[in-house]
This record gives structure tokens, C-alpha cells and sequence, in this order.
């Protein structure tokens, strides 16, 4: 670790607030400066660019494969509403435009998709596990577009340019508050999930006492007036502790594509 304490997210843009909120209240728990960079490479962990990460649930699956793994667990967020039952999960939201006639995932048939990233669980790996339980593995979608990022998809699906997206329950949250007019836009038609919801990583190598200290700032964080009200900003309740076995679900479904060949969406 350098001078200050360097998170890193690669998660969506529309967090990076919370993030920097997040990272500042640990650094203030700790005593330590800190910056937040968008990461463009999960070795960054590794290579000494990067202390604290926000990552998707399936990079870490991957990441955990390693031996030894490069990354350890530290916490996950727990969202606000009863749909997420205190436990950190979330879910993928099905939308189409709310003047569509689908109800239903099986309906989807030759319609265009957009999915935000490969390398994402909401977005990717959830979808692909959905068309292997449906027996669907040899062309099911018309068309299957990359938009970058769920906030994109989300307009892509709003203006036509795709028929349907699968969009991280967070994200969308996040985005109908923020721009009211997409919700009379849309329709969540079907929903995946839930699974285990994005954790936060430390790198193998870093001391263990700094990563129970970072532990232990954001499972406070949500017990203190300040911190909730940053949190809530975007739908987090509190952090809780998570295990390796929690992301056991993600495994689940990249295995069952890896096992019939089938890694990318069509």
C-alpha cells in the first residue's frame, strides 16, 4: 500500500458517488487518505495500483479460481426493501418497453438484446445460465449487442434500438430515481436471480490487520447516521460480512455454460 489507501471500482458509473463515499468513510475510520479510480484491469490488485476493489460476483468467481487466489472477500453491500430480505443479493431486472406485448423470458425469441459486459454476472452470465436452463443454447436471441454498461442498455432499450436487456436491480433503481421519465418508459417483464450482490476485495498479500480494519469501517459504516445517509443515496442499507461460499450460485451457472461450451450469448 502507498501513502493513501487506493480503492478501485469496476462497477457501474451511476455508484461512483456512493463509492467515493464509501472510500472516504473508511479512510476516515482508519486515518488514512484516500482515492477512487475507475479500474480498468483486475491485476491492479495485484500489481500494487489498487488496495480496496468493487467488483461483480462473477470476476471474483474467476479470480477465486486461482491458486492461491489473488483476492480475499472483505464485505457486500445489503440493500434497502423487502425484496432483498436483509441479505446481500440482488437480482437482474428483464426490461422491455413498456409498449411491448412480452410478459415473459420465453417470449424473447429472435428479439435483439443488449447486455452491458462480458464480464458481468447481472448483465452476462445470469442470461447465459437462464438460456442453458431453457435448453435454448443454439441461437435464441436475433441479434445480442454489447452497450458497455447497463445504463446504456437501459437506453438502448427506452429508444428502441433493442428489444430487451437484463439490468442489475441496483443500477436500475439508481436510474429511475435519477431520470423519472425512463420509468414511464419501461416494463420489467421477468426477473433473474437473486444471487450474491457485488462484493468489496482486498488483495491476498495485503496485511491481514488492514483488512479486518477495513472490514470492520464498513460494517460500522451502517450504524452511523452519516454513513447510512451516503448509502441510502444509493439504495444500500448497510455492508455485511460475506463468505467464499456465498458466491457458490454464480459458480453454479458459469459452470453449467462452461460444461456444454456455451460462453457466449446468441
Amino acid at each position: 500500500m502507498g501513502v493513501a489507501l487506493r480503492f478501485l471500482t469496476f462497477l457501474a458509473p451511476n455508484m461512483y458517488p456512493v463509492y467515493e463515499a464509501v472510500a472516504s468513510f473508511v479512510g476516515q475510520r482508519l486515518g488514512l487518505p484516500t482515492t477512487l479510480e475507475t479500474g480498468h484491469a483486475f491485476d491492479q490488485l495485484n500489481s500494487g495500483e489498487g488496495d480496496v476493489a468493487f467488483i461483480c460476483g462473477l470476476p471474483y468467481v474467476l479470480l477465486a479460481r486461482q491458486q492461491p487466489p489473488p483476492v480475499e472477500l472483505i464485505a457486500a453491500p445489503v440493500l434497502q426493501g423487502d425484496r432483498y430480505g436483509g441479505k446481500p443479493i440482488y437480482y437482474s431486472d428483464v426490461i422491455v418497453r413498456r409498449d411491448r406485448p412480452w410478459t415473459s423470458f420465453a417470449d424473447l425469441r429472435g428479439c435483439s438484446w443488449a447486455y452491458n459486459d462480458p464480464d458481468s454476472h447481472s448483465g452476462y452470465n445470469i442470461t447465459r445460465y437462464q438460456l442453458v436452463r431453457m435448453g435454448e443454447t443454439k441461437g435464441f436471441f436475433g441479434q445480442v449487442v454489447c452497450a458497455g454498461w447497463h445504463q446504456r442498455a437501459i437506453r438502448m432499450v427506452c429508444h428502441g434500438e433493442v428489444d430487451a436487456s437484463a439490468i442489475d436491480s441496483q443500477v436500475l433503481a439508481i436510474e429511475l430515481r435519477d431520470h423519472p421519465e425512463l420509468a414511464t418508459q419501461l416494463n420489467i417483464m421477468d426477473v433473474l436471480g437473486p444471487t450474491a450482490i457485488q462484493p468489496v476485495v482486498m488483495p491476498h498479500a495485503a496485511p491481514d490487520s488492514l483488512k479486518a480494519d477495513v472490514q470492520a469501517a464498513l460494517l460500522a459504516m451502517g450504524d452511523e447516521p452519516a454513513g447510512r445517509s451516503q448509502l441510502a443515496h444509493g439504495f444500500v442499507e448497510r455492508f455485511a460480512a460475506v463468505c467464499d461460499a456465498d458466491y457458490d450460485g454464480i459458480r453454479v451457472m458459469l459452470a453449467a455454460a462452461e460444461a456444454i461450451d456455451f460462453m457466449v450469448l446468441r
